[in-house]
């Protein structure tokens, strides 16, 4: 009998950076190297160009990625709009999607909650995100030790103002207030990027700067706080797998 692959796509909201490009292959292979696991395929669904996968293709995937993005969730545009009817078909059918920063905000879109600028400005750097404790069942997604918080690199200047009402919100910040949310046992969301690095986040903070996307003073921050510290990225890789793959769940 033959075993049958599991497969994941990753919906990538952004286009490669030089950087990413010439040192990973592109974001891509950053997101595979991060939730992957041997003997399963990925497939990328550039979705930011327009390519989505066809609807009868939908239920041969165990979960779904979407990634960060420069654009906006609340925004109209035609990709965005396309992006947020497949995510509705995938909600009906239960099918697991992470959302990453814009991908929590596509989330928090479909499902009847409210996306805007961040109240309180941009977020660039480490952010500790507290973990709301009743909220979560040990040896569930976050393991056997729960942890009270967990460091995480932030990039955004859009948050949930107001989050669906069907959702739980899981994890919050001094910055803000739904860094993690869930929808049942099939949408997972974090507003930080688990996936990125330092080295990740340096090249973005110097192009950012550059082309003055943030202001100065969030740029200087992000660096300041990257290089005293590390994010927890281990545990969140074991989070965000431990979701795709089905691994327990939440309360």
């Amino acid at each position: 009998m033959v075993k049958q692959v599991r497969r994941y796509a990753l919906f990538q909201a952004t286009p490669d950076s030089e950087f990413v490009k010439e040192t990973y292959g592109g974001y891509f292979n950053v997101f595979v190297s991060a939730f992957g696991d041997e003997g399963e395929q990925w497939d990328l669904s550039r979705v930011i160009n327009g390519e989505f996968p066809r609807d009868e293709d939908l239920d041969k995937y165990e979960g779904f990625v979407i990634s960060g993005s420069l654009h906006d969730a609340f925004a109209q545009e035609d990709w965005i709009s396309e992006l947020c009817s497949v995510c509705q078909k995938l909600d009906v059918m239960k099918k697991k999607i992470l959302g990453i920063c814009f991908g929590l905000q596509i989330i928090c879109r479909v499902r009847g909650g409210k996306v805007g600028r961040a109240l309180r400005g941009p977020d660039l750097g480490l952010r500790k995100i507290k973990i709301v404790q009743e909220m979560i069942e040990p040896g569930g997604y976050f393991g056997q030790e729960v942890p009270e918080d967990l460091l995480i690199i932030e990039c955004h200047r859009d948050e949930v103002i107001e989050p669906p009402e069907s959702a739980k919100v899981i994890g919050f910040s001094d910055k803000c207030d739904v860094e993690i949310f869930s929808v049942e046992d099939h949408l997972f969301c974090v507003q930080g990027h688990p996936e990125y690095n330092k080295e990740i986040l340096l090249e973005i903070t110097d192009r950012v700067h550059k082309t003055k996307y943030i202001e100065e003073e969030c740029v200087e921050r992000a660096k300041r706080t990257i290089q005293k510290i590390e994010p927890d990225t281990r545990r969140l890789h074991i989070l965000c797998k431990n979701f795709l793959k089905g691994r327990s769940h939440l309360v």
